[in-house]
This record gives C-alpha cells, structure tokens and sequence, in this order.
C-alpha cells in the first residue's frame, strides 16, 4: 500500500480540467464526440462516478492518450478509498501455505 495522505485526483476532474477546458469543449459537445449521453459525460466530469474500461477506450481515442492512463488514475483513486475507508480487509491474513504457491508475491510483482 502507498501511504499517500491526500486523496488522488479524480480522473473526471482531470478530464475537465487539462482536456476539457483548455479546448474549450462543452460537456455536452465532448458527449457527443465520444458518443456518450451528456448526463453520464457531466457524471465524470461532476465525480459523481467513475472511469470505466469502456471510457478509457473513448478517452484515449478523443484525446490522442492510451486507455491505461485513464483505467491507471481510476484504480489509484479506487485503491485510495479502500485502504483509507478500511471496511474490514485490515482483518484478512494471509492463507497458510500461501507463501509456497508460486505467482505473484504479497508486494503484488
């Protein structure tokens, strides 16, 4: 876990602040572009919810960028929220005998 203690942007912010704005594009014109309703597009921008896999692909069409930056800021966001949320996962141990199934360590490498 990263011990950030401010709450990482919201891609939505992003989007409106560094893409949106400087073009000058209105919510609605940049819903129409990616072919998404106004209502959802103002969500995003609004944080009211958040990037999915499908957006990241329109994002990263529309603005000349790659899905994984957009699905990237989503899930340090998401990780963000769980570990400062704590909603009971601080309780879980590691199962025995994990440590000898080979894979991906605890670190997650």
């Amino acid at each position: 876990m990263q011990n950030r203690t401010r709450k990482p942007s919201h891609p939505g912010g992003i989007l409106l602040r560094m893409y949106l704005e400087p073009l000058k594009l209105t919510v609605t014109a940049a819903a129409g572009h990616l072919g998404v309703s106004r209502k959802h597009l103002s969500n995003l921008v609004n944080e009211k919810v958040g990037i999915t896999p499908d957006m990241a692909m329109r994002l990263s069409r529309a603005f000349a960028t790659s899905p994984d930056l957009w699905m990237n800021m989503q899930k340090t966001r998401d990780l963000w929220e769980a570990e400062h949320e704590r909603t009971g996962w601080e309780a879980v141990t590691p199962l025995p005998g994990v440590q000898d199934v080979g894979g991906v360590d605890a670190a997650g490498d």
